[in-house]
């Protein structure tokens, strides 16, 4: 009997525990990880070192409620495309493992959470809360109506670093600006190569992008510009910030893999799109923040 009634007032709702992991995945944890360590290498060359585990944890929450506000925004906005596009009709929308209403309530959860951590950071953290959201929600409607809206969405991912370095100084330093940049390309080139998977939809259905406009070829071209765009701007933070040798060797393995990527997809053959080294491009990124790591602390 005891047991009947702890069990009982420790439960929850069936429907609760059923959404959560869908709502976690819908989200696309793996993209998400991809943007934080960026995050994080910002904070940790703000601080020059280790800002503190207060930081730390309001960082990371409002890193997790602007990464779930625009997430949700993105698969509202898109959620008829994604019904008829054969790349994304499994996901959760599409499916029916998520309603409008429910995908609604996860922005205002989500912005209501970005909000108070950036409260809980400093009032330039603050301020520009409102900026950063309208942007991670807004960049979604770019691709109706320009090609560049690969460059738009590098920068909702770009502002991560430039964001957690005002969480730590209260000001946007020319450095952080630079981090922000190399992310934007990085992530942007590869907004790009996944718009090459959309080429014939996209004409079909009539949205844009850089690959309907110029052509598949052009279009990887383009990315690897981005992408060495990125490299230059990331070995710059090094020089501009005299990181140490560590610093220079993660960055030295992670532009031999991007380059590694930007060999496996041409214009006459995207079927390494679907390999698991896109899918975990994130590896990279980690990489990045490991060897800053190391970098700052030895």
């Amino acid at each position: 009997m005891a047991r009947t009634a702890v069990h009982s007032a420790v439960s929850f709702p069936r429907t609760l525990v059923v959404k959560t992991p869908i709502y976690l995945a819908s989200i696309r944890i793996w993209e998400s990880l991809y943007a934080a360590p960026f995050a994080y290498i910002g904070m940790l060359l703000a601080a020059d070192g280790w800002p503190g585990w207060g930081t730390f944890i309001w960082i990371t929450i409002a890193l997790s409620g602007v990464r779930t506000l625009g997430m949700s925004a993105n698969r509202l906005v898109h959620a008829k495309e994604d019904a008829v596009n054969p790349r994304t009709m499994n996901r959760h929308m599409p499916r029916g493992l998520l309603k409008s209403n429910e995908v609604l309530g996860m922005m205002a959860v989500s912005t209501g959470v970005f909000f108070y951590a950036a409260s809980q950071l400093n009032g330039l953290a603050l301020a520009l809360a409102p900026a950063a959201a309208a942007y991670v929600v807004l960049y979604s409607y770019a691709k109706y109506f320009t090609w560049g809206c690969h460059f738009f969405l590098g920068w909702a991912l770009g502002i991560a670093p430039s964001a957690a370095w005002i969480g730590v100084t209260g000001r946007l330093d020319p450095e952080a600006a630079l981090l922000s940049f190399a992310v934007a390309t990085w992530a942007g080139g590869f907004d790009v190569v996944y718009g090459c998977a959309d080429y014939e939809f996209d004409k079909q259905y009539g949205v844009h992008s850089l690959p309907k406009k110029f052509g598949i070829s052009a279009a990887l071209w383009v990315t690897k510009f981005m992408h060495l765009c990125a490299a230059a701007a990331l070995l710059g933070v090094g020089l501009w910030l005299d990181l140490g040798v560590y610093y220079f060797i993660g960055w030295a393995i992670a532009i031999s893999l991007l380059a590694f990527e930007n060999t496996l997809v041409k214009a006459s053959n995207l079927s390494k799109l679907s390999s698991p080294f896109f899918k975990y491009n994130s590896v990279i990124s980690m990489l990045l923040l490991v060897f800053t790591i190391l970098a700052l602390a030895l």
